[in-house]
């Protein structure tokens, strides 16, 4: 698979239109999720039915454990993508709306592009730059000014927390890049998972224990979208990503997400979608854009050097 899409870029911009598009429409299921249960408890599930649903998969493929060197990295990873990520959002979605939400967290390309720079030595194009900078800028723009000056010290602190998880889904992206080695991109996912839903469920046991969970058709439904196909599914192919194009365009990419996640929660939950939504949003689509066309652009000069 990682040889197809390093010879077919397109198929590569197919599995990130994919797995963004499922990403965006998770989030309104995650903020659903909070009428039925707590956050830690609804993460508890989400995540312990995609590391089932990976650890099938891995037995069905015969893929076998990873190698006895990789199992502290692995631990690394899972802690940072997915114990510190998702209990810190889904705990900040109490206060923090979920269009809002998804916005911060997609400040990640930042992060990780400042890493990617200053740890992997990657080169960053003006063009990249651009891009950037036009996609950071549209995700300000969507969440008006209201983040610098609103006074509610919740919303504050549910904020801040949404932001340190950009940056350690960020740290996690980086110390796959450098440490996970000899492993498919299933088997780190399916191991990352499980060892990061163990920093979950310890985190419910101790702040949810006891409280009451509905589970019904709808939540269940909620847990298994999540689960099965934005958390299984998706990370997976966010690994195989992440293995064949450089982690610069890779995380510009998502930030599509909370332009999808804002357009189904204008669609599904009827939530209002402003002027500066709609500018924000197509100012995320410019940049990505920008970032693709300058990729192309050194791309083809460096062959053009190559030849020459």
């Amino acid at each position: 698979m990682e040889y197809f899409m390093r010879q077919r870029k397109w198929a590569a911009w197919l599995l990130i239109v994919m797995i963004t598009l499922i990403w965006g429409y998770a989030w309104v299921f995650m903020k659903a999720s909070l009428n039925f249960m707590g956050p830690f408890t609804f993460s508890a599930f989400r995540f312990g039915t995609g590391t089932v649903t990976l650890l099938i998969a891995v037995w069905l493929l015969k893929s076998g454990k990873p190698p006895r060197s990789m199992w502290k990295h692995l631990v690394v990873v899972g802690v940072l993508q997915t114990t510190i990520v998702f209990t810190f959002v889904m705990y900040a979605m109490q206060f923090v709306d979920a269009g809002k939400s998804s916005v911060l967290l997609y400040s990640m390309p930042l992060w990780s592009s400042i890493f990617a720079v200053k740890i992997l030595g990657e080169k960053i194009t003006s063009g990249k730059v651009a891009g950037l900078v036009v996609g950071m800028a549209g995700l300000i723009t969507i969440l008006g000014w209201d983040i610098f000056f609103v006074q509610d010290p919740a919303v504050i602190f549910g904020e801040m927390l949404i932001i340190v998880a950009a940056v350690s889904w960020a740290g996690a992206n980086v110390y796959y890049r450098t440490r996970i080695k000899r492993m498919t991109q299933l088997q780190v996912s399916a191991y990352q998972m499980l060892f990061g839903t163990l920093g979950i469920f310890i985190a419910t046991l101790f702040a949810e224990w006891g409280e009451p969970v509905t589970l019904n058709s709808e939540s269940l439904f909620y847990i298994l979208f999540t689960g099965v196909l934005a958390s299984a599914l998706c990370f997976t192919l966010w690994f195989v990503l992440l293995s064949v194009i450089d982690m610069i365009t890779a995380t510009l990419s998502t930030l599509l997400v909370p332009v999808f996640g804002l357009f189904f929660g204008w669609v599904i939950l009827d939530e209002e979608l402003t002027a500066s939504i709609m500018t924000g949003s197509v100012m995320i689509i410019v940049g990505i854009g920008m970032a693709q066309i300058a990729g192309k652009k050194k791309a083809g000069l460096q062959r053009k050097a190559d030849s020459g």
